[in-house]
This record gives C-alpha cells, sequence and structure tokens, in this order.
C-alpha cells in the first residue's frame, strides 16, 4: 500500500456527501476531497513545511488560487475534518432531546467510527495502523498544525458554548455554557489519545472502536454529574 494509492474516503462524515446535489456542486465536492488527500499524503511523504501549496496544485491539475478558494490556509488542507466537527456541534448538540454528553458521545461514536472503517478498507492492516500514527506525528511535529489545530479547538468550544446557551437561555458568555463547553470538547483529546494507546493493543478495527469508545465513556462520566445542573430532565 503506498502513500499515494491510498482510499481517505472512509474518514469523511457520512454527512458529506448530500442524497441531490447538482453536477456542479458534486464537483466541487470532489475536488475539494481530492486536494486535501492529496496534500495529506504529500505532507506525509515529504513533511508539511517541505510542500509548496503550488505542488499540490499542479499535483491536482489545478492552480494555487483554486486551492486556496477551497482552503484559507496550507494548514486547513489536512485539518479539514475539524469543520466537519463543528457543523456536528451546531445539529447534534442542538437536539433537546439529547443531554449534551449524550450530544458529544454520539459526535465522537461516528467519527471513530469513520476512522475505524477507514482502518477496515485498507489492504494492510499493519500498514494502515502506521500510516494513521505518522499522520498524528505529522500533526504532533509541526508547530503551525499544532496552532491551527487549537485555534480549531478554540472556534469548537465557542460553537458549543453557544448553542449550550440557547438551549438553557444563558449567555454565551456565561461561566456555566463556558465551563460546560470545555469540559464536552476535552473529550476530543481523549479520544485521539486513546486511539494512539489502542492502535498497537487490539487486533481488529472492531476491537480498536470498542477500546477507545470504552475510554471516553469513562471520561465522559466524570463530567456527567456536573452538566446535569446545567439542563433539566436528565435521566437519574
Amino acid at each position: 500500500m503506498t502513500m499515494r494509492t491510498v482510499d481517505w474516503t472512509p474518514l469523511r462524515p457520512r454527512d458529506e456527501e448530500p442524497v441531490a446535489e447538482g453536477l456542479r456542486e458534486r464537483k466541487k465536492r470532489i475536488l475539494r476531497r481530492q486536494l486535501s488527500d492529496t496534500a495529506t499524503e504529500m505532507f506525509m511523504e515529504r513533511g508539511f513545511d517541505a510542500v509548496r501549496v503550488a505542488e499540490v496544485a499542479e499535483a491536482c491539475g489545478v492552480s494555487e488560487k483554486t486551492v486556496f478558494n477551497y482552503f484559507p490556509t496550507k494548514e486547513a488542507l489536512v485539518l479539514d475534518l475539524g469543520e466537519a466537527t463543528l457543523v456536528s456541534l451546531r445539529t447534534t448538540l442542538a437536539d433537546p432531546n439529547l443531554h449534551p454528553v449524550d450530544a458529544a458521545l454520539t459526535i465522537l461514536s461516528e467519527e471513530l467510527a469513520n476512522i475505524t472503517s477507514w482502518l477496515s478498507a485498507q489492504n494492510d492492516p499493519a500498514e494502515a495502523r502506521a500510516m494513521f500514527l505518522r499522520f498524528g506525528m505529522l500533526i504532533r511535529s509541526t508547530p503551525s498544525l499544532r496552532a491551527y489545530q487549537r485555534d480549531t479547538a478554540d472556534r469548537q468550544v465557542a460553537v458549543a458554548a453557544e448553542v449550550l446557551a440557547q438551549r438553557t437561555g444563558m449567555s454565551p458568555d456565561d461561566p456555566e455554557p463556558q465551563i460546560a463547553a470545555t469540559a464536552l470538547l476535552a473529550l476530543w483529546p481523549v479520544q485521539f489519545r486513546a486511539l494512539r494507546r489502542h492502535l498497537s493493543l487490539t487486533q481488529t478495527p472492531a476491537e480498536l472502536y470498542d477500546a477507545v469508545n470504552a475510554d471516553v465513556r469513562r471520561a465522559a462520566h466524570l463530567i456527567d454529574t456536573g452538566l446535569n445542573s446545567l439542563t433539566p430532565g436528565r435521566r437519574g
């Protein structure tokens, strides 16, 4: 399995492909995916700083300006899935039938399922796991990617605080939605760390899913009681 033949599609959110879309929208979606996937593979092969956006554009047969029409920064090319989390927070977390903790766990479970589906789709399981670890190392070893990831996390907390404030009739600047949003978004790094740890301890993608999901739910249990006071009607 070589870097240039990897199919990253299963990592995409399942709702990324609309049921009905015009030809123009479909072409734009496919190009956006191609740009991100190609850039990710090039960055993993040569390092983030060693690859210019113009090279990504050339590999995809478009202009550098076109790349920036789809992605505001070079960092966004490889960390585009954070935007999908923002969308999920605006929709799933806003569901009045879901307690905030349950909503966060629903989003995390979906994202984890996408990752384990991607692993299942690869021909060489060992190489697939190694590649996923290299992807994480790329982010951790690149200061600009770490900074972009932190900025995205801050935006996610802000969105979550807005949603929780709307649910409770508070202001997003009130301490309750602020701390609740911060606590909920802290579950994402828990999931990422659990993935790194269990990748070498589990045999199958299904076992990996169960192990990581169990760790995330353990962490969620610790914040569940505190969030009970934020949303009325929580189950006893």
